[in-house]
């Protein structure tokens, strides 16, 4: 679900809120906890009732068509379903619905958390680049064993950056990027202003310092980043994954890191979790975190921001619902 008034089509379709009666009660929303019960106070035809899918769902579960669920498996959170026959959409903490592939029941809907991790994702992207081009890592070691040691690095100022993806994280990086008088370039599946497509993009990847992967995950998209893209890219350079772990192989990385060549900063990785003693830990260029650029404390509060307002429209009557 990326729309909340364009679900409601689907819903009447599917008999979700097919007669006047039925369009004025209100609708049930299952949400994890407490904190769901408060979000959605004073929401207009919206009834929340909590259920975490552990033990037995609440009285009224049979009548939800909202499931509000931080539940990550889609095989653990399927078995439940039975008990929830008019269900219409599942609704997730995530921006991503990639894990739901081919998971989704017939008419349900799978919605993302959408439009509210930009600017975390962005922050972790600059935090990570800048800790690399000025060589924080360095001076933390030379802090360890206590030497008082400056050197030359590099800077933010005037390196070309390339970044794959135009939505919610792509648009955050390029702006938190430009006040550092870095030069930006966006690319996206579909060319538009100031905006290339991937296929022109990748003809002047020898042109960029940086190049930030902040694309969904997709047939089109999975191992875009492949042996022939990462060896169009010049040396020296550092790439940047934001985006989904997949978009890269892996495999090819771990060749250009082990030859020097290449810096990669990752907050995704393909396999995710990364197994213990995977060569990526200790493959040389490599900085790692564990999918954690969009954790911050205010994480839940812009999660449930987001998912007030799409199952709020959801739940509109269809005769309130904006064309």
């Amino acid at each position: 679900m990326t729309d909340g008034a364009a679900l409601i089509g689907r819903a009447n379709d599917a008999g979700g809120m097919q007669d006047a009666s039925a369009s004025r009660r209100p609708v049930v929303v299952l949400v994890p906890d407490a904190r769901g019960l408060e979000a959605f106070d004073g929401v207009t035809n919206v009834e929340p009732l909590v259920w975490d899918l552990s033990g037995d769902p609440p009285a009224g579960a049979d009548r939800a068509q909202v499931l509000v669920t931080q539940v990550m498996d889609p095989p653990t959170v399927l078995p439940r379903l039975e008990a929830l026959p008019q269900l219409r959409v599942i609704q997730l903490f995530s921006a991503g619905t990639d894990a739901w592939a081919g998971f989704a029941p017939e008419g349900v809907e799978i919605s993302g958390a959408d439009d509210i991790h930009g600017g975390t994702v962005a922050e972790w992207v600059v935090a990570t680049l800048l800790a690399h081009l000025r060589d924080l890592y360095g001076y933390r070691e030379k802090q360890r064993a206590h030497q008082w040691e400056r050197r030359w690095t590099g800077t933010l100022a005037g390196k070309h950056v390339l970044v794959l993806g135009a939505g919610d994280i792509g648009r955050n990086v390029a702006r938190r990027l430009e006040p550092f008088d870095a030069v930006v370039t966006t690319a996206a599946r579909t060319a538009r202003a100031d905006v290339l497509d991937l296929a022109s993009a990748r003809d002047r990847l020898g042109d960029y310092d940086v190049v930030v992967l902040a694309l969904p995950l997709t047939d089109d998209t999975e191992h875009l980043v492949g042996a022939d893209f990462l060896a169009a890219m010049k040396d020296g350079a550092v790439l940047v994954n934001a985006g989904r772990g997949p978009l890269v192989d892996t495999d090819a990385l771990l060749a250009e890191l082990t030859a020097g060549r290449l810096t990669a900063l990752l907050d995704v990785t393909d396999p995710e979790p990364l197994p213990v003693g995977h060569p990526l830990w200790d493959a040389p260029g490599a900085v790692i975190t564990p999918h954690s650029a969009a954790i911050t404390d205010d994480t839940l509060d812009r999660c449930w921001r987001a998912i007030v307002r799409k199952v709020g429209a959801f739940a509109q009557p269809p005769e309130s619902a904006t064309p």
